[in-house]
């Protein structure tokens, strides 16, 4: 079972994927702990996989969604780190227009308006953390 901090509606799906792939058979937020910590307990225990509802609503919201690159990822963070495209490309050892490509795809992949955006994005869903 997997616990996280408490994250407002709509976060965490990326997260909660990954406990899942790991082997997890259980996940609550600490803010649902008191209410639905015996039960998950029981029903892990009986060998059912427990989620709340919610949780598992925000998962199935982006399960088709495109999947990131360890390439966009990197890029996401550096952008989330305040680093502009050329300083990002000198990073990654590639070029700016490459840098500029990625950025593309991440908005795009993410439904984000900016870069900043995006970075609230990937940071809500738990794609990059600070």
């Amino acid at each position: 079972m997997s616990t996280t901090p408490r994250c407002p509606a709509g976060a965490g799906d990326v997260r909660i994927s990954r406990a899942l792939k790991a082997g997890a058979r259980g996940y609550l937020l600490k803010s649902l702990l008191r209410k639905e910590l015996l039960d998950t307990i029981r029903a892990v225990h009986a060998g059912q996989k427990k989620i709340p509802v919610d949780l598992a609503t925000q998962v199935a919201d982006h399960v088709a969604d495109d999947t990131f690159t360890l390439r966009e990822i990197e890029v996401l963070r550096a952008i989330a780190a305040g680093n502009a495209n050329k300083l990002i490309a000198d990073k990654l050892s590639i070029t700016e227009e490459t840098v500029k490509g990625h950025v593309k795809n991440i908005l795009s992949k993410l439904g984000a308006n900016d870069r900043t955006h995006a970075v609230t994005i990937g940071l809500k869903r738990g794609i990059i953390e600070l």
